[in-house]
């Protein structure tokens, strides 16, 4: 059974949640940029929940999904908020936190936070520093143009309609840059799960990010013919596999 609610911010905004009530470490999805938490693979893991009686619980950041706020106002910093406020008010004991593109990036930073609570860690496709190594590159002149000139620009999207970039998004993201320094201070065990078919984030990307973390035990698994979303019924197995590998536990 998984019940729902909306988590309430000081600043007036709410987070839309769904939880499971089970045994184990809770298992916390979190979502990719100008996702929501009814995608495949949270939705995959949430059937596996109840399934299986594992804790779990998903939300949506400002301005995605059922919560609110407007997504062109969202920064890293705001979003990396929301991950620490459903942490610390919708969970208790040992986490595992699953992360996917930008979630990845969102897990790291949450998990950097409070490490003595993370019982491991799974990544999809991860893209930590997306806004500055991976967006900002490939903005043409005229988006740098309607960022300087409105501090928004339309960006076009294989997905759907284009979406707004703010000039705030990219000045914060690089603020919580966390590749090309010193060792990443994560010690727990990670699995990354990444496309080499992904043409959103490049599989050296993600590769980079295992060989900066601190710890040792990072595997890294190149599914070649994966694309970005990995949600394939054989890209849903791995997920489960490795998010029970880290748990601890077998189904």
């Amino acid at each position: 059974m998984e019940s729902s609610g909306l988590l309430e911010r000081p600043d007036g905004e709410r987070v839309a949640w769904m939880k499971v009530a089970g045994e184990g470490p809770t298992v916390v999805w979190l979502g990719g940029f100008m996702s929501d938490m009814t995608g495949t693979k949270a939705q995959a893991l949430a059937d596996w929940a109840i399934a299986n009686r594992r804790a779990y619980v998903r939300f949506d950041y400002f301005g995605h999904g059922a919560s609110t706020g407007d997504f062109a106002a969202g920064t890293i910093s705001r979003w990396r908020r929301d991950a620490l406020a459903v942490i610390a008010e919708l969970t208790e004991g040992e986490l595992v936190l699953v992360g996917s593109s930008m979630g990845g990036w969102i897990a790291c930073l949450a998990a950097m936070v409070v490490p003595e609570r993370i019982a491991g860690m799974v990544l999809v496709a991860p893209a930590p520093d997306f806004t500055e190594k991976l967006m900002t590159p490939e903005i043409p002149p005229e988006g740098h143009a309607a960022l300087a000139a409105d501090g928004v620009w339309l960006r076009p999207s294989e997905y759907g309609d284009p979406y707004p970039i703010s000039r705030g998004l990219l000045e914060d993201g690089a603020r919580w840059s966390i590749l090309g320094g010193e060792p990443i201070p994560l010690t727990m065990p990670i699995r990354i799960l990444q496309g080499g078919e992904d043409p959103d984030v490049p599989w050296r990307h993600a590769l980079e990010l295992a060989q900066g973390l601190k710890g040792t035990d990072v595997v890294f698994s190149l599914i070649k013919d994966g694309d970005h979303r990995l949600s394939r019924p054989q890209d849903i197995a791995r997920l489960i596999a490795a998010v029970e590998e880290v748990s601890g536990c077998n189904s």
